[in-house]
């Protein structure tokens, strides 16, 4: 770099005229790469060959470079092929170019080919169990694609697993879907129906199903305690709601101690209700779909941990291209 400032310096009184480069684009680097060609080459016969471009060619290249640069590059005649000052100087800044060039193109491979670094998963309550989800079959696909990224997870609240998704605290979300929120992309993987469950032996199960849906609204109801989506808001505005239990766990534990009612997920209660433990009531009249959706932010680069767990979900799940949740 000391001989080309040596050599700058040397030209900068040669050269008279005020002029500036100004960009130099894809075009320009495909000259200088012909004139490099020329130069290794020994001239503008023996570059012939080696281009597979006529002499013609060469030579109007080789003359556009030097009126973009406003340099004269080399002295061709019958005198033979030889290099300028101004010449020596681009050739070595060309081949410092290209070998730059060519360590970024590395580089870049290398990143892609060995993804590294941490993908975020927050999930909501008891999702990663429920065999819908495929959660485990996920993680195996996604270790497949990403050997190298680590994973952090944690289980938390709707509303909280979107803000940190959306402060970049979090890469992807399990959630069920409850509203769409701007700045969040929602990718819908399935769905479960709901419905109100009651502990063995409450007034409830000594009901037919018509009386069920009369007087269901009659006994204290645990609910999530947040924003409901208009199908659960219709089946929940005229109950009894006395308590707030937003893991399913929690409100689980509730009915179970009779005092309680509340809606659940048909697969979370369903071993539960195997062991006569819990039972559905008023199904026909009480009854909503959840959607479970897999959340992630809205930018025009996801990185490169988030786009392959994405490709991984629509590998498991089939899906051809990812697209807004049909809610």
């Amino acid at each position: 770099m000391t001989a080309n400032k040596d050599m700058l310096d040397r030209l900068e009184g040669v050269k008279a005229q005020n002029y500036s480069l100004g960009q130099v684009g894809d075009y320009e680097i495909k000259q200088l790469k012909i004139f490099k060609a020329v130069v290794d080459c020994g001239g503008f016969a023996a570059a012939e060959s080696y281009l597979n471009v006529g002499r013609p060619t060469i030579s109007i290249h080789i003359s556009n470079l030097e009126a973009r640069l406003n340099l004269v590059l080399c002295k061709r005649g019958r005198a033979g092929f030889s290099l300028t000052e101004e010449g020596e100087v681009i050739y070595r800044m060309a081949n410092e170019l290209f070998e730059f060039l060519d360590n970024f193109r590395g580089t870049v491979n290398s990143l892609n080919s060995q993804c590294t670094g941490q993908l975020r998963i927050a999930l909501s309550d008891r999702v990663c169990l429920d065999p819908q989800s495929r959660f485990p079959e996920l993680i195996k696909q996604y270790s497949a694609y990403a050997p190298n990224v680590s994973l952090v997870t944690q289980v938390s609240s709707m509303a909280n697993i979107e803000r940190i998704i959306l402060n970049d605290e979090a890469d992807i979300g399990f959630i069920p879907y409850h509203r769409p929120l701007e700045g969040l992309n929602y990718q819908h993987i399935y769905s479960d129906a709901c419905y109100v469950y009651v502990a063995k032996g409450h007034p409830l199960t000594f009901m037919s199903e018509e009386e069920q849906a009369i007087k269901v609204d009659e006994f204290p109801a645990s609910h999530s305690g947040v924003k409901l989506h208009d199908d659960l808001n219709e089946q929940v505005e005229n109950m009894k709601l006395a308590a707030v239990s937003y893991f399913y766990d929690v409100r689980l534990s509730l009915i179970l101690s009779g005092q309680y009612i509340g809606f659940l997920p048909e697969r979370y209660a369903e071993d539960y209700e195997k062991l006569g433990l819990i039972q559905a009531v008023a199904k026909k009249q009480r009854t909503y779909t959840l959607g479970v959706a897999v959340a992630y932010r809205k930018t025009t680069q996801l990185n490169k941990p988030t786009e392959l767990f994405l490709q991984a979900l629509q590998k498991v799940f089939d899906i051809n291209e990812l697209s807004s949740a049909p809610y």
